[in-house]
């Protein structure tokens, strides 16, 4: 019985672990796509893209994920891209 529960408690940590690493990668090539796309597409007008870069990258996906939900839809109902 105790050996079954430890396979278990073995079992479910590495599905935690997979779990985690796979929204780890995910996270990391969400980060790397929005920092591409900020600095490929983000008019060079003002500070903005300078200012959205350092939010990219000094808070990785938590920027990210503000680029992409807050800026990217402005900058492409604006500029079409």
């Amino acid at each position: 019985m105790e050996m079954e529960i430890g396979i278990m408690m073995s079992l479910f940590g590495l599905l935690f672990a997979l779990i985690s690493m796979a929204l780890s990668l995910l996270l990391f090539v969400l980060w790397i796509w929005m920092l591409i796309d900020c600095i490929k597409y983000e008019p060079s007008t003002g500070n903005d893209k300078i200012i959205w870069v350092l939010v990219i990258v000094l808070l990785n996906g938590i920027g990210a994920l503000l680029y992409y939900f807050i800026r990217r839809p402005e900058r492409i109902k604006l500029t079409g891209q």
